[in-house]
């Protein structure tokens, strides 16, 4: 009985020193910020440029989505603004006959203004009739009237064409606004990568329908990674935010390759110990979740085993 509590006492401590016999104060895997990339378009996929595994950065285009139905239709609204241009006239081309009738009303008049200067003078020298100096006032008055008459009626066509303009004009700014809708269409179809990172899974392929919200591709920035660890009550108040600790992964069957690390969140709740994770004392029934952000050097993989070391 005695070698018995021994060799189980052998064991608890080797289980609580972790596999290689080297303490450690918690263990987690590895995870990674994770994007879904989907459709924001309705249309065949045209093409999709993604494998899993390769690395894509932020912006790159990976693919196109055919819309070829909003093409048209911006077109065509932008066909209807074109068309409006057409409608509207300015002043002077709409009132080029009336400024014609005008200039030739305005020569008469100056006609008429020195046959009565001359009329004048020789009705001083007995040379004409008065009636004839009447005659040519009377006629300058009317002309005078006449010009007066085409001038309002010139001012009235200004205003009644401005009215029309603006009527028509009115109609451009909805419509702008729908060819601006119809261009956010259009660049939706191409396929923007949204970060830096490494392609996890492809769910779609060039030929296929896709729908807005179709999950084409998903991608997790590998090169910064987070341990999720968890840790029992009594080592909390040895961590804290912005803590930098040792993260280490195994490497071959007798040694480790370390990494540094800094806690970035702790969790403010207790959670039942995970059943695949292995905690400093196995009886810690509640745990909390902590997670340690370390850069990758490409080694460490999502879903990896990792430890934490803050205590030694």
């Amino acid at each position: 009985m005695k070698s018995f509590f021994s060799l189980a006492a052998v064991l608890l401590l080797l289980n609580s020193c972790g596999n290689k016999g080297v303490p450690y104060d918690a263990a987690g895997n590895f995870e990674a910020d994770e994007v879904i990339v989907s459709a924001q378009q309705n249309g065949e996929i045209l093409s999709l440029q993604t494998q899993e595994g390769a690395t894509l950065r932020i912006g790159d285009t990976v693919g196109r989505i055919d819309v070829k139905i909003p093409t048209l239709q911006k077109d065509q609204v932008e066909a209807s603004i074109a068309a409006l241009q057409q409608k509207t006239s300015t002043p002077a081309e709409k009132n080029l006959l009336v400024r014609k009738q005008l200039e030739v009303q305005e020569s008469q008049l100056e006609q008429l203004l020195r046959e009565q200067q001359r009329t004048t003078n020789l009705v001083k020298e007995d040379a004409a009739t008065r009636k004839q100096l009447d005659d040519l006032n009377s006629q300058v008055d009317q002309m005078r009237k006449q010009i007066s008459a085409t001038k309002q009626q010139m001012s009235l066509d200004d205003y009644n064409t401005s009215v029309q303009n603006r009527t028509v004009m009115s109609e451009k700014a909805p419509l702008e606004i729908s060819a601006a809708q119809y261009a956010e269409q259009i660049r939706k179809g191409l396929i923007i990568n949204p970060i830096n990172g490494t392609v996890l899974t492809r769910y779609a392929l060039a030929g296929e329908l896709a729908t807005i919200g179709k999950p084409l591709y998903k991608i997790a920035n590998t090169d910064t990674i987070w341990l999720r660890a968890y840790a029992d009550g009594t080592q909390l108040p040895q961590i804290r935010l912005g803590q930098q600790v040792q993260v280490r992964i195994d490497q071959g069957k007798k040694d480790y390759k370390n990494y540094k690390g800094t806690i970035t969140w702790i969790s403010d709740k207790s959670e039942f110990t995970p059943k695949t994770i292995q905690t400093k004392n196995e009886r810690a029934n509640l745990v909390y979740a902590v997670k340690i952000k370390v850069v990758n050097d490409g080694y460490i993989k999502i879903g990896m085993y990792g430890e934490a070391l803050w205590s030694h």
